[in-house]
Formats: C-alpha cells, structure tokens, sequence
C-alpha cells in the first residue's frame, strides 16, 4: 500500500453516513503505510533493555527479519538484497576466498592429548562396570568438547557412546542403465580456469525434475488419472538429497571443488526446479552428462500400501516402549530390522532430460540481471507463485505427500507399520510437522537458498555486517560519529505482558519511521561531504618512473 494512494480525509467528518465513514483509512493503515514506503520494519518485535553500567532500562524494536513480503515488505527485501550481494560477491571470484587453516596450537594439542586420556579412562570404567564413574567421565569429556569449540577447534571429535548396531552396508556398484561418468580426484581449488589472460567465465545451471505426465500450460495434468502422483510426492520429498548428489557428481567429473550459489522454485505444475550460479566455466557436454548419470536410491522400507488409516491406528505401549497394532497388540516393526534385509531401494530419485547451462561473464549486464532472476522468488512464498487452492492438481498431490515419509524419523511410517528412528510416546501416527507435509508448500524444500560453503568465505550475516560497517565508515569520514555499543554489558528480555511502558504498535511505528528518516538524511549526507571532497593528485613521477 503507498501513502501516495491514501483518500484524502473529508473536513465533514460529522456530516458523514456510517457507509462512508467505514471506508477512511484506520491510523494504523496509515502508518503502517508510511513505514513501507521508508523501509521501516512494520511488525517488530520488543525487547527490554538493561545497562549494567548505567542502570537505564529501555525499550528496543527488533526487526522482525521476515523473507516473505507478505508478512514485511521491508525486512524481505532487506533480505533479497543481502542474497543478491552475496551471490555477486562469490560468483565471479579470481581468488580463493577462505585462505588455508591455521595450524593447531599448543593449548589445542593439549586438550585433545587430555580429552584421549579421558577416553581411555572411559572405556576401562566401562569394561568394569564402574558405573558412577563413567558418567563423571563422561561428563568431564563434555566439557574438554566445549573447551576444544572455545579455543576454536571446529568439527566434533568421535563419541564415547558406541552405537549398538552398525548401519547395514549398501553396494555403491552404479545402476546399469545409468551412463557410467569419469572420476578425478578432486583439488582444492575453487576457482575456475581464466582465458586469454583477462577472461573467467561462469556457469548458470537449472536443474529440473523427471516429468510424470503430459500437462497443460497451466500445469495441471491432461489426463489425473495417469499423472504419477506417488513418484513426483517422492521426487519432491528427496529433491534436496538428489542435488546434493549431483554436485558431488560434479565436482568429481571436473576435477575440482565447484562452488554454486542456488535458489529453489516451483513450477507451475509444482514441481521444484532449481537455479543455481555457478563459479568457473563448466562445458554444457559436462552438465548434460553429470545431469543424466545422476541418480538417488532410497534404501527406506517398502510404503507402497497403507496399513492404517481412518479409526484403526497404532497405539502406545507403555511396556513395549513403542507402538503396537490396534486389534492384536504385537509391536510394530522397528527400523532397524525393517532396513536391514532390503534387496532394491523403495525409490530412485533422478533428473529430468531438460537441463539448461550457459557461461556467464562477470560484471556484465547479464550477470546482473541472472542475479536478480536468481533471488526474484525469495520475497515470495510458494502460494503465492504457483496457486495451490484452486486446483484438483494440488489436492491430489498434497494427499499424496500426506502419506509420504519424508525422513527415517517422520511418524508417517506408523502408517506402514514401521517404527521410524526416535519413537516416542508423544508422536502421533500420520501426523508429522516437517514442512514436507504442509499443505502451502506442498513438500517444496524448506530452504530457499542453497550455498556452498566456500563460495564468498563469509555468511549472509557477516555480508549483512560488512554493509554496517560501510555505512558507519562513512558517515564517520564525514564527521559524523556513531558510539560503538558494548553488547556485552546489556541484558536482553521479553516484554512482560501488560507492561504499561510499552508504546503502542502506532506510536512505536512512528517513531522508528523518525529514526529511519534521520539516519537516512545523515547517510545522504555523508555521501554529499565525500562527494565533494577533492581527490588526491595522480603521482606524476611514479607514473613516468611506470612508463619508462
């Protein structure tokens, strides 16, 4: 809504009918108004404030940081822009952007060497069966972990608790019907190869999933009755996992570590898709081949018929510690034996033959408009691209995932007459709370974004802080200063309900929309004061000394 659109309020107020009075714009409406069209976040969230040292309690509006313009069109495209800098920033890198790591130190080695003994000590107090001694050790070895994370040691050292059954081993023989790929040992490095001595192409890559039946343009099928709704249910529960496998395909073909920067999407027929930029010049012969060789198996346990529904559910045995069929009370199948004996996996996940790649130049007009193709769809939720409401399509599809596991621990399995990983009592069998089975994402995957680990050397949260510091670097070169605020000597704490200091949603709106205005005008400021300062004088003797 723009305040430029607002009906201007008649003087007569008085003289109104109810009719018309019902149709002016409420304070709230107004204000609210006024605070999109300056970026102000228009559902904050408060906090109280307490400084240890001055002892001055305050009240604090936090963004609410939400990535759906529906819910706050300032913190989401607040967020939009965050993404699209940290996608130009790692797309076209000619460096490495996490240097080597630094070598263990002496306090490190120290607390390792301590944290063996400790596990020696363990497993001795166990083969005892010196029970009060093996929880303190193994308390005493949780505390050497937090130690090893606070000297900066990062990855977690093996456990002390060795698992019961080991994991039943699967052959990583390649199917037959799926071309067979080339195998590198894959280097080190991030960055891709640079021609003709300036040039270091990219790749933009979409990945589409395997069509399950002709459709129309609106996406819905031509004929209900042979669109394959349990196949394209599956695909879409272990998308994440198939690309996941793709890129390590990838990375194995090419010879190198590829780093990508992705956004996920549905398409009209609901199904996901997925866009991704990619860090160095990979041939489309390459993409093609990977995409088509790429392939997931499922080893989870046969769910092809429903065992349970309606009325007849399993229920919880407080004796058995698990659940137990309705009429004759034998416990259900645990996970471990139901995956331990299994011939073929219950689903293979691949790729569609549509596969689209094409190399990109950096800082050209074209890397610039795929990056805003790229996070287009990010302030937007997944109702709101493809209509989920309106459609037998999406019923049928969202019935389907209803009864699709989506994890080894997901309660859709009691279904099945499976007991998945972590069973307790307070599950409820058909009843899971992953996203998978939420009817507005209609098992899309919950993360928009996918992001390589090395592909900027920095978190969406550290580009976000590198822009606060650019800022606060600027109005300082202008002469305008910011106090730095020592986070650590202030106590943060939810409002208590019914506090009488808490401004109201209209009066805190208006007052962060004040805020924002004068941190804007200094901002403007600031760049005006640097704008007109004069530039320092080209060297003329370091450039003749360059020339000659």
């Amino acid at each position: 809504m723009s305040i430029d659109n607002v009906p201007a309020v008649p003087s007569d107020v008085a003289g109104m009918t109810s009719a018309e009075r019902a149709r002016m714009p409420l304070s709230l409406d107004v204000v609210k108004a006024a605070a999109e069209q300056h970026g102000v976040c228009t559902r904050p969230v408060l906090r109280e404030v307490f400084d240890l040292d001055t002892g001055e309690v305050r009240i604090v509006a936090i963004r609410c940081n939400a990535t759906q313009a529906s819910k706050c069109p300032a913190c989401s495209e607040r967020n939009r822009k965050s993404r699209m800098t940290q996608c130009r920033e790692g797309w076209h890198l000619d460096h490495e952007p996490i240097a080597e790591r630094e070598a263990p130190t002496p306090d490190q080695v120290a607390l390792v060497t301590y944290r063996s003994d400790l596990t020696a000590e363990y497993r001795k107090a166990e083969a005892s069966n010196e029970l009060d001694h093996v929880d303190d050790l193994r308390e005493a070895i949780r505390e050497a972990d937090s130690d090893l994370r606070r000297e900066g040691v990062r990855g977690n050292l093996p456990a002390v608790e060795r698992p019961a059954k080991t994991a039943p081993i699967r052959s990583t023989r390649r199917r037959q019907d799926t071309p067979n790929l080339p195998r590198r040992k894959v280097d080190k490095r991030t960055v891709g190869r640079e021609f003709a001595g300036k040039y270091r192409p990219s790749t933009f890559v979409t990945l589409t999933l395997d069509t399950y039946g002709k459709v129309r343009d609106d996406g819905t099928p031509v004929d209900p009755n042979t669109y394959d709704y349990r196949r394209a249910a599956r695909d879409v529960v272990h998308f994440a996992s198939l690309v996941d496998r793709w890129w390590q395909n990838l990375r194995r073909v090419v010879g190198w570590d590829v780093q990508y920067f992705g956004t996920v999407e549905p398409q009209k027929r609901i199904t996901p898709h997925a866009h991704f930029a990619v860090r160095g010049s990979i041939p489309h012969k390459v993409v093609r081949d990977v995409t088509a060789a790429t392939y997931l198996q499922v080893w989870w346990p046969n769910h092809d018929e429903v065992k349970y529904s309606g009325n007849r559910m399993p229920v919880w045995d407080m004796r058995a510690k698990g659940f137990v069929d309705p009429d004759t009370h034998a416990p259900l199948t645990s996970w471990a034996d139901a995956v331990a004996n299994l011939d073929v996996p219950s689903h293979v996940a691949e790729f569609g033959p549509q596969v689209h790649s094409k190399g990109i130049l950096g800082g050209s007009e074209e890397a610039g408009r795929h990056i805003g193709y790229l996070t287009k769809y990010l302030v937007k939720s997944i109702a709101e691209v493809v209509d989920t409401d309106a459609s037998d399509h999406a019923e049928r599809l969202a019935s389907e995932l209803a009864v699709t596991p989506c994890s080894d621990r997901c309660a859709v399995w009691l279904l099945y007459g499976v007991q998945p990983k972590g069973t307790n009592s307070r599950m409820t069998p058909g009843r899971c709370r992953s996203k998978a089975h939420r009817r507005e994402t209609l098992g899309l995957p919950g993360r928009r974004v996918l992001v390589s680990r090395r592909w900027s050397g920095k978190t969406l949260a550290e580009h976000k802080s590198d822009r606060a510091a650019f800022v606060k670097e600027a109005l300082a070169a202008a002469g305008i200063a910011k106090e730095d605020t020592d986070r650590t000597r202030l106590m943060w704490s939810p409002i208590r309900a019914g506090d009488p200091h808490v401004p109201g949603r209209v009066e805190l709106l208006m007052q962060m929309i004040a805020q924002r205005i004068k941190w804007r005008a200094e901002y403007d400021q600031a760049q005006a004061t640097l704008a007109a300062l004069p530039r320092p004088a080209p060297d003329v003797s370091a450039t003749q000394s360059i020339a000659a």
